[in-house]
């Protein structure tokens, strides 16, 4: 499964980056292949290119406020996680959202 996600909160330090790291440390574990972005005080960093978004099968949007451009991923099927989800327990993140999780 290919995964891109949106990292990003109110002020774009610490748990913007702490979640992005939960989910590329996490991902293999379930045979997820996952690129991510964030939105932080650093401005956007790792950018998804339109390529992967189009080769995701899954958008995950791990923010409490707006992202920047969201309408790149209304072909996508996308799903809003709570940035506490993420923080607290990112292995029940990828069981929830990852069908082919094994």
């Amino acid at each position: 499964m290919r995964i891109v996600a949106v990292t990003a909160c109110p002020t774009g330090i610490a748990h913007t980056y702490m979640a992005a790291d939960a989910l590329t440390k996490t991902a293999p574990k379930f045979n997820v292949s996952i690129k991510v972005e964030t939105q932080g005080a650093m401005g956007v960093e790792n950018q998804l290119s339109a390529h992967d978004i189009a080769q995701a099968d899954r958008v995950l949007i791990v923010s409490d406020i707006e992202i920047e451009q969201p309408n790149r991923f209304d072909a996508n099927k996308t799903v809003r996680i709570a940035m506490e989800d993420v923080l607290l327990s990112v292995e029940k993140v990828f069981i929830k959202h990852c069908r082919s999780c094994s």
